[in-house]
């Protein structure tokens, strides 16, 4: 392990960030990076636990101990290798994932676990800045060629691995630019594009053929790919919108939370303000913003409408308010369900919990009002929990513009899912095996979001590298790549 004594000697101490009143008014990373010195002091805190259970929180299963004892040792280029060993893009993790492994740190049982994530993101920048980090060629080619659709985590640490096993990878993704939602769904203050782009250089170099603007189902049929290529990953993602299907949904001013992140990403990376845009443009300026939604994406929302310069922003959220801090004897080291407030809450906005949305009020087609009431959830008959409506809890929130940011119900089915003919899941995401990644149907494989529903962007990661372990054993008999 590190330092025997670290944990009772060094205090937790993470890494801070720009003042909300500073940061509001740019798109830029706002996250300040530790010394390197105070990195190895941190790392130092790791107990090396006999059962390490931030590995259990991880999925990924990052081998966070062996790193951590490796920067307190300031061994920071076998960190790096240690760290890339189980994920493909730690500096897209160490910036938008939650933290499981964090929650799982035995030092969590008093709320000071090891900073992992700080940790994490600072290996590999490091590692960037000295130039440890070149592409892997893979030694010998195999002649098979596969071909991956959509370019999120999940489709990028797939052919990213599969280019290293020597296959001809071709990644087919529909926007103009590569990234999914890593691209276009996470505010650039979150995560800098650019990050993308040097990922890609790398991946290039490797072999992997990026086809931007080919929307598989709809300008590429799905069976010229079964043609042309020796198997085919299906990674597009969960990228239908759960809706709200009431009264006044069609006023001007209500948007799925992903249109006007989208826009925002665009305008952000330079491009002109699409004016025939289905949506029109979206912008929050001094309007009063109701976000319907209280997760990530919602916290995006906020994030941006603060920045656009929003007279107000209030986040509803259906679900009773949770505790501030959970009960560790009841659920350490799963994740906790807690109270988390996020650095675009602490940028301004207004939270309100157990709140349905009843309807939409409007004026010449625009939305000026909600409806809402409050509600209450009551065991019912068979141990089913029921919505009920709180009597006299009516009131009517000001509201110009509306996102709607309630997750999403699966991949979208026009095009590429229906042209496959896969068979879906209960949920309506493409059913395929956590060992081989296949899909009912010869040839086609599927990961991520697409295939297990809305997640994390670290479960995406996994999902590709061990998808991409499928495809080649399924090309060459067996596989040397790692799950």
């Amino acid at each position: 392990m590190g330092k025997v004594t670290g944990f009772l000697e060094i205090d937790r101490l993470d890494r801070g960030s720009e003042k909300p009143e500073t940061r509001v008014h740019n798109y830029l990373e706002f996250v300040h990076p530790l010394p390197y010195t105070e990195v190895s002091r941190q790392a130092a805190r790791c107990m090396d636990c006999g059962i390490p259970f931030c590995h259990q929180g991880c999925p990924v299963n990052n081998l966070i101990p062996d790193w951590n004892n490796l920067v307190y040792r300031e061994q920071w280029r076998t960190a790096s290798e240690t760290l890339h060993s189980t994920n493909n893009f730690p500096e897209f993790t160490g910036r938008v994932c939650p933290a499981p492994c964090e929650a799982s740190c035995t030092l969590n049982i008093q709320d000071t676990p090891v900073t992992i994530k700080t940790i994490e993101c600072q290996i590999v920048d490091r590692a960037w800045e000295e130039g440890w980090l070149q592409p892997v060629i893979a030694p010998k080619k195999t002649g098979k060629t596969v071909a991956v659709v959509g370019s999120g985590p999940a489709g990028l640490a797939c052919a990213q691995q599969l280019a290293r096993a020597g296959h001809g990878v071709t990644l087919f993704e529909k926007s103009d630019r590569i990234g999914g939602l890593l691209r276009y769904g996470i505010p650039d203050f979150k995560m800098e594009k650019h990050l993308i782009d040097r990922r890609m250089r790398q991946m290039q170099a490797e072999g992997v053929v990026f086809r931007t603007g080919v929307e598989v189902g709809v300008g590429v049929s799905l069976s010229m790919l079964l043609a042309d290529y020796d198997a085919v990953v299906l990674s597009g993602g969960a990228e239908a919108p759960r809706d709200l299907p009431i009264p006044g949904r069609e006023l001007d001013g209500i948007h799925f939370a992903m249109d006007f992140l989208v826009q925002q990403n665009k305008r952000v990376a330079g491009d002109p303000e699409d004016k025939a845009a289905p949506t029109g443009t979206i912008g929050a300026k001094g309007k009063h913003v109701v976000v319907i939604g209280g997760g990530d994406t919602g916290s995006d929302c906020i994030g941006t409408s603060n920045r656009h310069g929003a007279a107000s922003v209030t986040q509803l959220e259906i679900m009773p308010q949770p505790p501030l801090k959970e009960n560790k004897a009841l659920v350490w080291p799963d994740w906790p369900l807690k109270l988390r407030t996020s650095s675009s809450h602490q940028e301004g906005c207004e939270r309100d919990f157990a709140v349905q949305t009843k309807r939409a009020i409007g004026e010449n087609g625009k939305i000026t009002a909600l409806e809402c009431v409050k509600v209450d959830w009551q065991l019912g008959d068979g141990g089913k929990m029921n919505l009920v409506e709180v009597p006299g809890s009516e009131f009517t929130l000001k509201a110009d513009l509306v996102l709607l940011a309630m997750g999403f119900v699966g991949p979208r089915k026009a095009g590429l899912v229906e042209q496959s003919g896969v068979e879906l899941d209960a949920r309506g995401n493409v059913k395929a095996d956590t060992l081989g990644y296949k899909t009912s149907k010869s040839k086609i494989f599927s990961c991520g979001d697409m295939r297990r529903g809305q997640s994390l962007v670290v479960w995406a990661i996994r999902e590709g590298r061990q998808c991409a372990r499928g495809v080649d054993e399924f090309l060459m008999g067996s596989s040397e790549l790692p799950r």
